[in-house]
């Protein structure tokens, strides 16, 4: 994981993750965000998705997962998120999120991160940007 120092701007990570049904029912269980959309078939079918859809901040969350293991790492402190959600995400999405380095703020050690993810084709799900603290 690299310091402080050792991050530049324009560095960049990315990880991209197959969004299952099991992932999406872990998530509803862990925030308790149970709503049907997300978890019920037939419930789904009648929506504006008409199909189940995963919650909009699992990608948000794969994006963040990256800023706490990877750039910055393990230690980093989040102090903001703004999201814009483009696409929607759905049982068997290959998903990539993709964190950047945009700004350094030497005397506060806090970094401007672009967080976004895209889906297989290349359409996006989301755009936002990330203050964090970095280590």
């Amino acid at each position: 994981m690299p310091s402080y120092q050792e991050i530049a701007v324009g560095q960049a990570v990315e990880k991209t993750t197959i969004v299952t049904a099991e992932l999406i029912e872990a998530f509803a269980l862990a925030t308790g965000d149970l709503n049907p959309v997300h978890l019920d078939e037939a419930y789904a079918a009648r929506s504006f998705f008409r199909r189940r859809v995963a919650h909009g901040l699992l990608p948000a969350s794969l994006a963040a997962a990256l800023l706490g293991t990877e750039l910055p790492g393990p230690g980093t402190i989040y102090l903001s998120q703004s999201l814009e959600f483009q696409n929607p995400v759905f049982p068997g999405d290959a998903i990539t999120a993709r964190v950047e380095v945009c700004e350094k703020v030497d005397e506060s050690r806090k970094l401007k991160m672009r967080t976004t993810a895209v889906k297989q084709d290349g359409r996006p799900v989301l755009d936002g940007w990330a203050w964090v603290l970095a280590r």
